[in-house]
């Protein structure tokens, strides 16, 4: 009886100590985002932009912008949702999708400062509603307005005066749902969602995508110099190169990477990380793959784990029967 009590004692302080570094640790280090489940309609949005008509209150200055902006991003919700209640035409959306070909075509070339992505999974990685914002207004959908005055400087801007009728949107959105869905891996659906941006050194993966193995030692440096210029556009576009991902599944907490790729700004107030727009599923795609690279060791970690239990669980039992067979004769 007395060694189940100290086992107690020890179990009860070991959680203790593990809940002080660990959760609690977090919690008091990260603030608490509220997470919106991967849906888009504005919401967090709106609130944002309302506290900074809070800040320009107590700080007396910009009150008046600062109101017109939660005005402008109500407005831009609303069509949004709007849009999203019409019945979209996949047939006429193949034929005005035609205008996203002149950019997201998988040339692999640097326009306005990062390589626009390939859309060959669009439907399945992304919401709905932030595909149909992304058309109307590239800068507000991915919550980064406040880097530009005026939206159409957006690098992606100029799809506001080619696609301008809502019909039109939801027809795009329609087709890409259509015909731009189907099975995705998880390497495929980071190449398209992060890869524009973010390296991986432990998949050699650059912001020009797969480092080919080279021959010569010559071809390789003609290589690496390519990728330092793309990555100098990147900087020069974002403010900073954004970082490495190879091991950020495991530097963060799974609630801090829900909500940042969710919405950068709710962790990261005045980022210049854009708002991804990927759906729950394209999410855990991604996820999938940063564990895949970041973690490999994990199914194999979770694999053997219980049998590390049971070993646990038969070795005291054993060892308990063999304490009580080598001292019932001495009490």
């Amino acid at each position: 009886m007395r060694e189940l009590k100290i086992l107690a004692v020890v179990v009860f302080f070991t959680l203790v100590t593990y809940w002080g570094v660990e959760p609690f640790a977090h919690s008091q280090m990260h603030k608490h985002v509220e997470g919106h489940g991967f849906t888009y309609n504005g919401e967090a949005d709106i609130k944002e932009a309302e506290a900074g008509v809070v800040k320009a209150k107590e700080s007396g200055s910009k009150e008046a912008e600062a109101q017109a902006k939660v005005e402008a991003k109500k407005s831009f919700w609303a069509d949004v949702e709007k849009i999203a209640q019409l019945q979209g035409n996949a047939a006429n959306g193949e034929a005005a999708f035609a205008t996203c070909l002149g950019c997201h075509n998988g040339s692999g070339v640097n326009m306005g400062g990062v390589i626009p992505p390939n859309l060959d999974h669009a439907g399945v990685l992304y919401d709905k509603n932030y595909l149909i914002a992304l058309i109307k207004d590239p800068a507000m959908a991915s919550n980064v307005d406040h880097k530009y005055e005026d939206t159409m400087t957006h690098p992606m801007g100029s799809i506001k005066t080619m696609v301008t009728d809502d019909q039109q949107i939801a027809d795009i959105v329609a087709y890409m749902q259509e015909k731009m869905a189907g099975e995705v891996t998880s390497k495929q659906a980071f190449d398209e969602a992060c890869a524009r941006c973010h390296a991986m050194r432990y998949a050699k993966t650059t912001q020009l995508g797969d480092t080919p193995t080279f021959k010569y030692e010559k071809d390789a440096l003609a290589h690496k110099i390519k990728v330092i210029e793309e990555q100098e556009m990147v900087k020069a576009y974002m403010g900073k190169l954004p970082p490495d991902l190879s091991i950020m599944i495991r530097a963060r907490s799974e609630h801090f990477m829900e909500t940042f790729v969710e919405n950068p700004q709710a962790q990261l107030p005045g980022t210049s990380m854009p708002r991804v727009g990927l759906s729950h599923e394209g999410y855990e795609k991604v996820k999938a793959y940063l564990e895949e690279v970041g973690d490999p060791s994990k199914p194999a970690r979770e694999a053997i784990g219980p049998w590390v239990l049971l070993f646990f669980v038969v070795f005291t039992v054993l060892a308990y029967l063999w304490k009580k067979s080598q001292w019932k004769d001495l009490h």
